[in-house]
């Protein structure tokens, strides 16, 4: 059994479906796949950052359970927890959406003792179990290097988009509301993620590959699709995610994801149709 963890708004929907659809596409024997979702109203902030539904939910759980009827998705609303741990904290207008904070309150709800957090701009290459399994008995986490930091930060700067907790150690240190406090009392330039390095008793550093944040090689087990640097044809960002198809295949030339990409159309295109059809008719 595998424990995964994101978090989100609605617009989020996009990301942990071909996610996990990346997890259990590449696993090379089957494992229960066991997702949970961070979710909250925060809509103070803006009309977009409203939770995710139920239905998303219930879709994602559809499409996991159609390669192993074991999987499910539990959608957590930890609306009550942010406004009473990290409400107006010093960060809540940071760079990055409010809802990367949610995985420093992952002690305070139900979660199992080991779990692997994932962005939701993540895809796998590769089996799952070579990145879950690693032993961490001994570390609050495990985490890979984060591209550019490791070059302008600190040869160990880590990146947050993948880390593989010890639940049952992290609870013990206290990381979580350590770093919680951080942020609710000094602006950091990287918000949580700085927050949760600053936080840290003890981390289990991974080889790159289990997060690459520029590059796919054979040997990449996760590929994560964040804004990533481009010298050609002049210097230039771009913010490629693995739900914009098109531009994966033509910007990048993947084609190692085209039975995963294919099969999130797919479902998304069923998915829209049944909100079509479920629409109420409005008699004038």
């Amino acid at each position: 059994m595998i424990h995964l963890l994101y978090a989100g708004n609605r617009t989020a929907f996009d990301g942990v479906l071909t996610s996990t659809l990346s997890v259990v596409r590449r696993m090379e024997r089957p494992r229960p796949l066991h997702v949970y979702i961070l979710t909250m109203d925060i809509s103070r902030m803006g009309e977009a950052y409203v939770p995710m539904t139920d239905r998303q939910a219930a879709a994602i759980e559809g499409a996991l359970r159609a390669h192993n009827p074991q999987s499910f998705v539990h959608l957590i609303d930890v609306t009550a927890l942010y406004e009473e741990h990290l409400a107006f904290n010093a960060n809540e207008g940071c760079y990055c959406s409010p809802y990367t904070l949610l995985r420093l309150l992952a002690d305070l709800v139900d979660l199992p003792d080991k779990v692997l957090y994932l962005d939701t701009d993540i895809m796998l290459n590769r089996d799952i179990s070579l990145l879950y399994d690693i032993d961490i008995s001994e570390y609050e986490y495990a985490a890979a290097r984060d591209h550019y930091g490791k070059y302008l930060v600190h040869p160990n700067y880590i990146n947050a988009g993948v880390l593989l907790f010890n639940m049952e150690l992290c609870r013990r240190t206290g990381i979580f509301a350590r770093a919680r406090a951080l942020l609710r009392r000094k602006k950091l330039m990287f918000a949580d993620q700085s927050a949760l390095i600053r936080s840290t008793t003890r981390k289990k550093m991974l080889p790159q590959r289990f997060n690459d944040q520029k590059f796919l090689h054979k040997w990449t087990v996760v590929r994560h699709f964040s804004k990533r640097l481009f010298y050609l044809p002049y210097p230039h960002t771009e913010n490629v995610k693995q739900w914009h198809v098109e531009r994966v295949r033509r910007v990048f030339g993947y084609t190692c994801f085209d039975d995963i990409l294919d099969e999130y159309l797919t479902l998304k295109e069923q998915f829209e149709n049944e909100a079509t059809e479920n629409q109420p008719i409005l008699c004038v």
